[in-house]
């Protein structure tokens, strides 16, 4: 599954784990992204797609059960 929402393109992130001793060593932040069908306001066409939670919260998008 692609980690990338297909509405506002939000992507993986790099980012450092600090220490006490304050070494810095790099991770990756990952979206909360969920594969989902959804219409997006105003059209009728049903699309197929990873969408973040942000995205369906604020209405960007309307979920098809």
């Amino acid at each position: 599954m692609s980690k990338v929402c297909c509405v506002c393109d939000k992507r993986p992130r790099t980012a450092n784990n600090v220490s006490n001793a304050n070494n810095r060593t790099g991770k990756w932040v990952y979206p909360n992204v969920h594969m989902m069908r959804f219409t997006n306001p105003g059209q009728r066409e049903i699309k197929r797609g990873s969408v973040c939670t942000k995205c369906v919260k604020a209405g960007l998008i309307h979920k098809v059960v």
